[in-house]
């Protein structure tokens, strides 16, 4: 199998789509629906990368386990996705230095996103 991918989503439905298209491209895929769920794989595993959801079960979750997932391994990128800009009109990114540093996100993007947005993001991240 390819590199191991991590994806935090508490949308079933667009977990399995993801998934799908991460593996129709190669990649070896762990899904979670909450943090929970995340912390246990990430217990006994070790992603390449790490694709999570802002908001699930708590408005905060997305943050809370980008900030577990670096304690646990400050190499493995994050890919913070997010609906907040278009349902609260908050806009935050992670391109500065200070911005990551309280994200814990390596990219933080805009949901809807395109897959291919998506796997050119990955493709630097794991190859940069």
């Amino acid at each position: 199998m390819g590199r191991k991918i991590l994806v935090v989503d508490d949308d079933v439905d667009y977990v399995a789509q993801l998934a799908a298209k991460l593996e129709a491209k190669g990649y070896e895929v762990l899904t979670a629906d909450g943090v929970p769920a995340a912390r246990e794989i990430l217990a006994g595993q070790r992603p390449e990368v790490a694709v999570v959801d802002l908001m699930m079960a708590n408005e905060d979750d997305g943050f809370r386990l980008c900030h577990h997932i670096k304690k646990v391994d400050a190499t493995i990128p994050v890919i913070l996705v997010t609906a907040v800009a278009g349902e609260t009109g908050l806009d935050f990114d992670a391109s500065t230095k200070e911005e990551r540093s309280w994200i814990k996100a390596d990219v933080v993007l805009d949901k809807p996103i395109r897959f291919e947005q998506l796997e050119r993001e990955i493709h630097r991240l794991v190859h940069d």
